[in-house]
């Protein structure tokens, strides 16, 4: 696990943090997307799974696209001016600063990922509207508190106004119920009511099969996954108000013309927005 730093965008990661010869979470979905950022060995376990889930790029282009939905939503029709982006990965445009900002100007986001290869590349996430903010800390889900008490955060957002917490497609590289709970509910417990938990993650309903032959060839790879049920995705929102349409496959979720026109056997992630009130 990745250990807070609070000037990270400022530090660069070492050639032994960044292990082109190994296959990272980041760059096979960056390579998933369409990106330039990946390597040889990200680009072989892609493939792989490509094999088993013929699928996947779909899949991933329709999570993606799941939040750009959410946040424009959460931007323009809930009045939410600040972000809190939790396993934020590689920069792919357009990122979730510039969704909202394309909405209000003067939108805050604060983006936390405890990978060097996102910290690489952070840069790219600081290119705020002159009326916002964007910044990047170097830093781990598993530490609600750290991130919590970053510099970066205290200064970015006013955490006794409504925050929107957002945790796309990370939740699913935590394999243990209890843990994954907890790091939703000490984040959630410390932002005020009218605060949002954003949230997208591998399901295994809709292919169990193809999807756990995909979930154990990242996980030959070291890149641990783990697909869950709707009901399982669903107790992540324990507490809060769900928005309909609730939790349902991510391109179901308010869906635009391009989302409409993506068959059910294409995804498989489950996503979800609800309010803290």
């Amino acid at each position: 696990m990745g250990a807070f730093v609070p000037d990270a965008a400022e530090r660069q990661p070492s050639s032994a943090d960044l292990r082109t010869d190994v296959a990272h979470s980041a760059r096979v979905y960056d390579h998933l997307l369409g990106g330039k950022d990946n390597y040889a060995a990200d680009r072989t376990a892609a493939e792989e799974v490509v094999r088993i889930a013929p699928y996947m790029r779909t899949s991933v282009r329709a999570n993606r696209n799941f939040m750009v939905r959410v946040a424009r939503h959460l931007a323009a029709e809930c009045g939410i001016t600040q972000f809190l982006d939790i396993g934020t990965g590689l920069p792919t445009s357009p990122n979730l600063h510039e969704v909202v900002q394309e909405v209000d100007p003067s939108c805050r986001v604060v983006y936390v990922d405890n990978d060097p290869i996102v910290l690489a590349h952070a840069r790219a996430l600081l290119t705020s509207t002159p009326e916002g903010t964007s910044r990047y800390i170097h830093a781990d889900l598993s530490e609600p508190e750290a991130i919590l008490a970053s510099p970066e955060v205290r200064e970015t957002l006013d955490l006794g106004r409504p925050v929107a917490l957002s945790l796309i497609a990370i939740l699913h590289f935590i394999h243990d119920e209890e843990l994954a709970h907890g790091v939703i509910r000490r984040l959630m417990d410390a932002l005020p009511s009218g605060s949002y938990l954003a949230l997208s993650t591998i399901t295994i309903d809709s292919a169990p099969e193809e999807v756990g032959d995909a979930v154990k060839k990242y996980n030959s790879r070291g890149i641990n996954s783990k697909g869950r049920t709707k009901a399982q995705v669903t107790s992540f929102f324990d507490g809060l108000e769900l928005v309909e349409p609730g939790v349902t496959p991510v391109h179901h979720w308010r869906p635009d013309d391009e989302a409409r026109a993506i068959d059910d056997s294409q995804v498989s992630m489950y996503g979800g927005l609800a309010l803290k009130s």
